[in-house]
């Protein structure tokens, strides 16, 4: 399964823009999950497994011979390496993907290099002065600028023109 992921991460690389959006990575982040489910089927079976070994040492002449802390500290080390090992499969993060901007989309918008500066201050939560000041210019160009962007966006609010920015590929 990790050679098609790797598989399909290189047709990414490759230049397909809308493979975010395709059913094919759709069926990868799937395999994933599949992945995350086995971890935890495994993780079930080694505590079912544990569970019927308690059992068969409570019969056995060893539960009678020994101190039950051993057993106790025992069991204990089995869980948490048991836990941390679960911990580690599941907790793991892909790498994260370079970002390559849609310059055919912003070409198509007719996005002015300015807007996406504009578009990418936005992003990250800034106020009009702060994007002012920032650029160096007045608060009321960066209006204009929001205006036209919202215009060429075809949407009525900051929320709304970030999302559709990150949809096409204009903004990491």
């Amino acid at each position: 399964m990790r050679n098609l992921c790797d598989h399909i991460a290189r047709l990414q690389a490759g230049g397909n823009r809308s493979f975010g959006r395709s059913p094919l990575a759709a069926w990868a982040r799937f395999v994933t999950l599949g992945d995350m489910i086995r971890t935890v089927v495994l993780y079930a079976l080694a505590l079912a497994a544990g569970a019927f070994a308690l059992q068969w040492l409570q019969y056995n002449y060893l539960v009678r011979t020994f101190p039950v802390e051993i057993y106790i500290a025992l069991i204990a080390v089995a869980f948490a390496g048991l836990g941390v090992w679960a911990g580690l499969r599941l907790a793991r993060r892909p790498a994260p993907e370079t970002f390559e901007r849609n310059t055919a989309a912003i070409a198509s918008l007719g996005i002015t290099q300015r807007e996406q500066q504009v578009l990418e201050l936005l992003a990250s939560g800034k106020s009009n002065k702060e994007i002012a000041h920032k650029l160096g210019v007045s608060p009321n160009t960066v209006k204009t600028q929001v205006a036209s962007l919202y215009q060429k966006l075809e949407v009525q609010r900051r929320t709304q023109a970030v999302q559709k920015a990150r949809e096409l590929a204009l903004i990491p």
